[in-house]
């Protein structure tokens, strides 16, 4: 099992006129992080809009991933039980992920995101009850059984969250289990960077990061560099450079893993995917080289779509494929 603590975010797709926007005050395309009256307002102006809802957050969509492939994950963190936050249990109990979720008094996270004709997406975050979360939420027995125990840079956001991924790691390194940190953000990597530099030299087993973040920890531009800086810290790796593809390291070998896939349409959730592939590889024993190339395969097929996840018929076409052809020879 794979054990996650992370940020439930409800996903709430909109599409909108590009006239909206500019009524709204929005910047197409950008992230914005927005307080509970920012939030009450633009779910004021959707209200009679047609929505899509999804379970989102860069942690859950890696469960979610895993959960799809027929890998057991949990996932952990704090929502509400308003009406956001039973949408979100019940699409995760439809899933199948085993859910750890905590109740919260702020409401539950959400991330309205405005789609604009030319298919940007305009992405509104309030993490609600996410900040919540605390070592008192963590449980002890759920991490202990697991095989890994995954986590994201976003944690450190809040010291109460940082203290219960510290203290998830004790329990995953006291039981013998495999720490796995995806960096997951440049922004949390620059004002965390001796921090995350410790962390991963004295308890991760196993490290994600994007080139701009690896770029940040290691103060070098180039992947392959950042890689072998990874790698002298004494873990298991892997430098995501988008369309260079990715390089994976172990015990100071750098083994270099095509990108997969056409030319993406929407790379929203790629690196979680890549998460995702890269540990289903690990649960049934494939080599860290045919791990990255899952990895690479379901990031590239990913992108192809928009949104974060595949439909589950589609994730179950994917597995079959990956189980029935060598890493190597997935398109």
């Amino acid at each position: 099992m794979v054990y996650g603590i992370g940020n439930p975010l409800i996903d709430i797709f909109v599409e909108v006129e590009d006239e909206d926007l500019e009524k709204l005050g929005l910047y197409k395309g950008t992230m914005h992080l927005i307080d509970e009256e920012r939030r009450h307002e633009l779910l004021r102006f959707i209200d009679s809009k047609q929505k899509i809802y999804g379970c989102g957050g860069s942690c859950p969509n890696t469960m979610v991933a895993l959960a799809s492939f027929g890998i057991r994950s949990a996932l952990a963190g704090k929502i509400n039980q308003d009406h956001f936050g039973e949408i979100y249990r019940n699409k995760l109990h439809e899933i199948g992920v085993d859910s750890y979720l905590k109740d919260g008094t702020l409401p539950t996270g959400s991330s309205i995101i405005l789609i604009s004709p030319d298919s940007e997406r305009t992405m509104n975050t309030f993490l609600g009850a996410c900040r919540e979360y605390g070592p008192e939420d963590v449980d002890d027995d759920a991490i202990a059984g697991a095989d890994f125990f995954h986590f994201t840079g976003y944690m450190w956001d809040t010291e109460n969250q940082k203290a219960a991924i510290l203290y998830g790691i004790e329990i995953a390194k006291k039981a013998g289990k495999k720490v796995v940190f995806d960096v997951a953000d440049p922004f949390a990597v620059s004002r965390n960077r001796e921090a995350f530099l410790k962390l991963i030299e004295e308890k991760a087993d196993l490290v994600f990061a994007n080139g701009e973040e690896a770029r940040i920890l290691f103060d070098n531009y180039d992947a392959y560099e950042c890689a072998r800086s990874l790698g002298k810290l004494g873990v298991s790796g892997v430098v995501k450079n988008g369309k260079q593809g990715s390089f994976v390291v172990c015990e100071g070998e750098i083994l270099r893993i095509p990108v997969k896939g056409k030319e993406p349409v929407d790379t929203t959730g790629a690196g979680d995917m890549y998460a995702a592939g890269f540990i289903l590889g690990l649960s049934e024993k494939r080599t860290l080289f045919e791990s990255g190339l899952i990895a690479s395969f379901l990031a590239g097929e990913i992108v192809q779509r928009w949104g974060a996840q595949f439909p589950l018929e589609e994730a179950r076409r994917l597995k079959k494929l990956i189980d029935t052809v060598d890493a190597e020879e997935l398109p």
